[in-house]
């Protein structure tokens, strides 16, 4: 911030966001929970584990395939939940309208937030809503809050990953990134690039079910699989190594990516959640995974090494490896 202004960059989900938190929000707001800088804070309250967390959503555009901005804001809110290991409970929701928003529009808004809510199994319980003048805001940003229960036994971190664990994702990446950039750009395929927005809840129970010793959970959103892994590694004090042909990208997404010089790797997801599972239960937990809708396409894509800690490197298919650092800069702005 040389320049003492703020750039979109800062809301990337990369190096300036980090460098952003680090450098205004930390050092005031400084305490022990916020300190863990993982999706969602854990408080402990009379004896029970809590999770709560919030976010805000500011998508342009507020529809596309697979989706549109109240399913997102549920959806996000819940898997930051999820990604504690948290059974998602309730949510708040706080609207800020443009003046001359269609109401048509808002009644889409909502009733998408209901049936991602009801999916989910949580209730939008508490809320409020703000009217700006034209040209205030870009006709509708909504902030949710979200809070869950953290079943016994269960300790996930950003912070808990060792040497020997193995890193799976539970499918296909970049195809939200994609979707709302299609949408943005008017861009038409011959089969349509759709958003994966969903909740994980269900599919983290069910991983859960299968085995509480899961070290990291963490959804890959802004910023995507690299910036989210390079996170884990920083927290952790560990190194990373992906296998290319492990991770699994669509080949319309892995087209369009190339077209307009993205790297799949750092486009945006919203129904993804990487884990960090220990060797010797990692390929039961994903066939686990393959039962669920929403990891069918699980896969093992890396593992945790003792090497190069704080770095995550990719292992290509021609047999070299690459550096795959932190996003710097704001490769799509607006996307969540």
């Amino acid at each position: 911030m040389a320049d003492n202004s703020i750039l979109l960059a800062h809301g990337s989900g990369g190096r300036l966001s980090h460098e952003l938190v680090k450098s205004i929000f930390l050092p005031v707001f400084d305490n022990q929970v916020l300190n863990q800088l993982d999706d969602r804070a854990e408080v402990e309250v009379s004896g029970v584990k809590l999770a709560f967390t919030t976010d805000s959503f500011v998508v342009n555009p507020l529809f596309f395939a697979g989706g549109d901005i109240g399913k997102l804001a549920v959806c996000g809110t819940v898997n930051d939940l999820a990604m504690g290991g948290a059974e998602p409970l309730y949510i708040s929701a706080g609207f800020i309208i443009e003046e001359g928003f269609s109401l048509d529009s808002l009644k889409s808004v909502v009733a998408s937030m209901k049936k991602a809510a009801d999916e989910a199994g949580v209730k939008i319980v508490c809320g409020d809503t703000k009217v700006v003048e034209k040209g205030s805001a870009d006709q509708i940003f909504i902030n949710t809050s979200g809070i869950g229960l953290v079943p016994e036994g269960v300790k996930v971190s950003g912070s808990l990953a060792r040497p020997g664990d193995k890193v799976v994702i539970n499918g296909f990446i970049g195809d939200h990134g994609m979707a709302v950039m299609a949408e943005r750009q008017g861009l038409s395929f011959k089969s349509t690039i759709a958003s994966d927005c969903a909740p994980l809840n269900g599919l983290v129970k069910t991983m859960l079910g299968e085995s509480k010793n899961i070290h990291v959970f963490r959804d890959p959103t802004r910023g995507g699989v690299a910036t989210t892994l390079n996170e884990i590694a920083a927290q952790s004090g560990v190194g990373i190594v992906l296998r290319e042909e492990a991770i699994p990208v669509r080949d319309e997404v892995l087209a369009v990516c190339e077209i307009l010089g993205f790297d799949p790797l750092y486009v945006a997801n919203e129904g993804k959640l990487l884990a960090v599972i220990p060797a010797e239960t990692a390929e039961r937990v994903v066939a686990a995974m393959k039962n669920h809708p929403y990891g069918t396409d699980s896969a093992i894509i890396g593992e945790v090494v003792a090497d190069h800690p704080g770095r995550v490197v990719l292992s290509t298919g021609i047999g070299g490896h690459r550096i795959v650092d932190m996003l710097v800069g704001e490769q799509l702005p607006r996307i969540c």
